[in-house]
């Protein structure tokens, strides 16, 4: 009788997009919802690009794919397709501003008699108006923070979104109580100033967090489209031209006067100058020689190179 053998499935990497991380507790959630689904060999998440890349064992990856995306839906965040991704990063500076914009315009009426009070201006609003400015600001703009802090507690788990909903409505309850307890006539201590421009103020930094990303993203772009699209591979007979996809590592390449070097590299043989300004900005080559290191994109100035 023969045996049957099951054939040996080779790993092999997925990347996915994901949409929705605030922190490093978000980071640590999805991996482990990624590394749970079955044929996962290994998953790591970038926060600053908020990508997953995901070493796994299947031959289909039109179904791994789905289980993955489903595995970080079910953790409470959004998998997001390339053409989405893609749109996000080219999206404009001032792109998710509108929230930002409408928090602070309904907070500076409540922080304004504050910052006026120690100039003898007394401009309190009254309770209801002070509540009226805060409610918005507080269910409608913070709703993000309410969302994310339950799929946290649901995880028995903690991140900044649910440290933010609770303070928040902290401060708002006490003020609907502390109102609700005052004598008639009396003008309570009310914390609504509190909610809003908490809220307020995390929403500005996470816009401003998430335009420094699209910035640094479309930077690391232009750097790989500096990469040249094809490496010279010195065979044992020849030297043959291959498309940069192709090249691994381990591959012995020659990096002629003038080009740029087609991948992070260490130097084998010959000397010369390298142009790395597009890296450190120094506009002075650098002098390689053999055991040198070579970063991908750097223009090979004078000598023949041949680099691993």
């Amino acid at each position: 009788m023969n045996d049957v053998q099951t054939p040996t499935l080779s790993p092999h990497t997925l990347d996915l997009s994901v949409g929705g991380m605030t922190c490093a507790s978000c980071v640590a959630r999805v991996e482990r919802a990624l590394q749970q689904v079955p044929g996962v060999r290994e998953a790591s998440v970038n926060l600053a690009t908020e990508s997953a890349r995901v070493v796994v064992d299947s031959s289909d990856d039109a179904a791994i794919d789905a289980r993955l995306r489903r595995a970080v839906r079910s953790a409470g965040y959004e998998p997001r397709s390339a053409e989405a991704a893609q749109a996000a990063a080219d999206a404009s500076p001032w792109e998710g501003f509108g929230p930002v914009a409408a928090g602070l315009a309904l907070s500076a009426p409540r922080l304004a008699p504050m910052l006026l009070q120690p100039f003898g201006v007394h401009a309190m609003l009254p309770p209801w108006w002070q509540l009226l400015l805060a409610a918005p600001v507080q269910f409608w703009l913070g709703a993000r923070f309410y969302r994310a802090g339950w799929h946290a507690a649901r995880a028995l788990t903690g991140n900044m979104d649910l440290l933010v909903a609770l303070g928040t409505s902290a401060a708002f309850g006490l003020s609907l109580w502390l109102w609700w307890r005052a004598a008639p006539g009396e003008m309570p201590h009310l914390y609504f100033e509190a909610s809003a421009v908490v809220i307020s103020l995390v929403l500005l930094g996470k816009w401003l967090e998430a335009r420094a990303k699209r910035q640094a993203t479309s930077a690391i772009r232009a750097l790989q489209q500096l990469r040249p699209e094809v490496a010279h591979l010195i065979g044992p007979r020849q030297e043959t031209d291959v498309p940069l996809a192709e090249v691994l590592k381990g591959d012995r390449l020659a990096v002629r006067p003038g080009e740029r070097v087609p991948a992070d590299a260490r130097v084998l043989e010959g000397r010369s100058e390298v142009d790395e300004s597009m890296l450190t900005g120094e506009p002075v080559p650098v002098e390689v020689g053999p055991g040198s290191e070579l970063a991908g994109a750097t223009i090979n100035t004078s000598g023949r190179l041949v680099v691993r």
